[in-house]
């Protein structure tokens, strides 16, 4: 764990992630982050409670010389000492609802260990990750907040608020990538942000992609983590299996991996929907627009989904669900087609999208051109940018 020998003459930045999986969209603004970071002189420290130093990008931080901290320590002391989980721990952090787990103060025995001059909280949700901002604000360690989602039907716990409200307002700034995720959040919470700031995420294909022909049928490319909750695809699987859909020369292929994969098959094997398939994850994005002619998404909540963007700036259209960020960057009718995430209204985008197909070509274009004119061409390096005000010197 972390083998990278700790550099005491340099200023140290923590990058403390809420993310449970190996490594998920939402590690990948911090990420790409860190080469800058590195070129700035600063020795980095990511903590997080699963570390799969094997996986690629561990492998890629590790070479850039990157500590790891993995603070899901099961045989730690505080974790021996979770019942006494209404305790102050050593007179620094009072657990609160929303932090209620060994993590934090785990989290905070490597911060009193490591001292880190500075903390890089990124969150899921947009408050999934405050009680590890907590454990920074106690011990006096600036810190800003990123946050990838902001969801309509998940408020913050009500007896916590006042205490999460404090440690957002006490963040060097809080980024969100869409900004229905922001004025959300700010409703969520009942103040105003004015340390928030809307960014991007890193994208991962190159350029517009040649518009594939027709002859074999339209493919459409649903491109998210296989998470009903959040994704939706469910929905598509129940429109798909629609007599109208079934007859017409149309497929879908879901690309990603996630805990209700198996679910998702076994739903579309009772259906008998045969015009749906799973290719599972695929690290080859410019490849996958060569082959699919839309993006379609009927997500039940969203930041702003990084797949919409890759399909935009890969010359698609995509037919969107009205969650989050999705709608902030698109025309409707024009480069994409939206409905909400519900069988009827999302069947009624589907069916506007598909009237239009022949003209599918020509709104990618446009939609490439309107993206390529609001996203920059390197998101990391202008949080970076951004973010250098607040770095220690």
């Amino acid at each position: 764990m972390g083998t990278a020998t700790n550099n005491t003459s340099k200023k140290k930045i923590a990058i403390i992630s809420s993310c449970s999986e190996d490594w998920g969209g939402s590690e990948e603004l911090w990420g790409r982050s860190v080469p800058f970071l590195i070129e700035k002189g600063y020795q980095v420290i990511v903590y997080k409670s699963t570390i799969n130093e094997k996986h690629p990008e561990f492998v890629k931080l590790a070479a850039q010389g990157v500590i790891f901290r993995n603070f899901d320590n099961r045989k730690s002391f505080l974790a021996r000492n979770f019942t006494r989980i209404s305790e102050k721990i050593k007179g620094t952090i009072n657990y609160l609802t929303f932090n209620i787990n060994p993590w934090v103060n785990n989290l905070a025995e490597f911060l009193k260990a490591d001292q880190p001059e500075f903390a890089i909280v990124s969150q899921g949700i947009n408050f999934d990750g405050l009680g590890y901002a907590d454990a920074c604000r106690l011990q006096n360690i600036p810190y800003v907040l990123i946050a990838q989602k902001a969801v309509d039907f998940y408020w913050p716990y009500y007896n916590d608020r006042p205490t999460m409200t404090e440690i957002m307002q006490k963040a060097k700034a809080c980024y969100f990538v869409s900004k229905h995720n922001l004025r959300l959040t700010e409703e969520q919470f009942g103040v105003r942000l004015t340390n928030g700031r809307v960014i991007f995420n890193p994208l991962k294909i190159g350029h517009v992609q040649p518009y594939p022909g027709t002859e074999n049928g339209i493919k459409l490319a649903c491109v998210g983590r296989l998470f009903l909750l959040d994704k939706g695809q469910d929905i598509l699987i129940r429109i798909m299996n629609e007599k109208k859909w079934r007859e017409r020369p149309v497929t879908i292929t879901f690309f990603g991996t996630g805990n209700d994969e198996q679910s998702l098959k076994d739903m579309a094997a009772l259906l008998k929907v045969n015009n749906v398939s799973f290719a599972g994850h695929t690290k080859d994005v410019d490849a996958l627009w060569r082959e699919h002619h839309a993006l379609i998404l009927p997500s039940r909540s969203e930041g702003l989904p990084l797949s919409l963007v890759e399909a935009m700036a890969a010359g698609r259209i995509a037919i969107i669900s009205k969650a989050g960020g999705n709608t902030e960057l698109i025309k409707e009718n024009e480069t994409a087609f939206s409905g909400y995430p519900f069988e009827e209204t999302f069947d009624e985008a589907m069916e506007r999208a598909w009237q239009q197909r022949d003209n599918w070509e020509a709104m990618g274009k446009q939609a490439a051109k309107d993206i390529s004119a609001v996203v920059p061409a390197s998101p990391e390096k202008e949080f970076i940018e951004h973010l250098s005000q607040f770095l220690p010197g």
